[in-house]
């Protein structure tokens, strides 16, 4: 046999040492790979009686989480508990009320279109909110889109993403999802706080109220309901962001930061109420935008520029504009940098 020859022969049986190498090697993966015999040697000797114990607390060591001198069960009852809460009753609820509300919207929208003003704008312009307050808002409300959408992603996205780019592209949007959830969210609780300490004054409940809801503001019968600075819509919005809006940042706090001692349950807990909460604060904040933008003439300019024409002032809040009427300014000197008469936010700080 010539050396031509030769080296094919010896490349075969290399190869072959090679595929028998790796055979051998890969029998271990396997073996791990194979669910039944994983099954046996993960958690050997398990019977039902050890379940029962696990499901009443009683096991021994093996079982029980030792960090930081925790005595909670690796495999516990509650977090079943938890786990079916949250995908049998919190997760169908969230699709229900946001979904249903854009639905909503779009029908009401399609079918009563936008509120246009009753008269023609006179020109003339009422300051509404102060800068400071402008500032504040679109502060909040960005970090709340942002929260919203990066929680909905955590909550459904494994449903939506994963299937359509894969699971390279979606974990990077949970991981960016996560981060932002986690570094944002303390920060917009602040903001919130502040916001509601800034118009608190505005927001205490009257008895024209009452007259306002009854009308649907102004849907039902003729006229327009009377409002002081903030209708009732507003004042319904305001008290929901200070009673179930700050339950989601009080919750979110246990669960951003768990190094102050909270246990499994409060987390468990802490979770739901702020997914609960959460969800039906992001269905009502889509009516709250959808007024403020398309579907109210007007509304959007008070917390854009800060002022409000006459005509807008009179449709929506009569009780404020009878009180604030003598400050109206005529656009072209809000133009030209003139400030409007009383200066500040006196205008926006009225009772009403």
């Amino acid at each position: 046999m010539d050396m031509p020859t030769a080296w094919p022969l010896w490349r075969m049986l290399a190869l072959v040492l090679a595929l028998l190498l790796g055979l051998a090697c890969a029998q271990p993966v396997l073996a791990q790979a194979d669910p039944d015999r994983e099954a046996a040697t993960a958690v050997g000797g398990v019977s039902p009686d050890t379940w029962r114990q696990v499901r009443s607390g009683e096991v021994g060591p093996n079982f029980r989480d030792s960090r930081a001198d925790s005595t909670y069960n690796l495999i516990n009852a509650s977090g079943e508990s938890w786990r079916q809460l949250r995908n049998r009753w919190v997760s169908p609820f969230g699709l229900i009320a946001v979904g249903g509300m854009i639905v909503v919207i779009a029908l009401f929208y399609v079918i009563v279109g936008r509120k246009d003003l009753s008269e023609p704008r006179t020109g003339r312009k009422l300051l509404r909110w102060p800068l400071v307050v402008r500032s504040i808002h679109w502060t909040v409300a960005t970090l709340f889109i942002v929260l919203a959408l990066s929680g909905l992603n955590l909550l459904y996205g494994k449903f939506v993403f994963r299937p359509l780019f894969g699971d390279a592209v979606w974990g990077a949007m949970i991981s960016a999802s996560k981060v932002a959830h986690n570094y944002l969210g303390p920060l917009f609780g602040i903001l919130l706080v502040v916001l509601l300490a800034r118009v608190l004054k505005h927001n205490w409940p009257k008895r024209h109220d009452l007259a306002w809801f009854r009308q649907g503001g102004g849907l039902v019968g003729k006229g327009h309901p009377d409002a002081g600075f903030a209708n009732g819509g507003e004042k319904l919005w305001f008290w929901l962001l200070a009673t179930a809006g700050l339950a989601v940042v009080a919750s979110g706090f246990v669960l951003d930061f768990p190094n102050y001692g909270q246990s499994r349950d409060t987390m468990q807990w802490a979770n739901i109420i702020h997914a609960v909460g959460a969800l039906g604060l992001t269905a009502v904040a889509l009516g709250h935008i959808y007024i403020g933008t398309i579907g109210s003439e007007g509304s959007l300019e008070g917390m854009t520029t800060g002022y409000v024409d006459e005509t807008w002032a009179r449709d929506h809040h009569n009780l404020w504009y009878e009180e604030v009427k003598d400050q109206a300014t005529p656009e072209e000197q809000l133009t030209a940098g003139r400030p409007a008469p009383g200066g500040g936010d006196e205008a926006a700080s009225r009772p009403g």
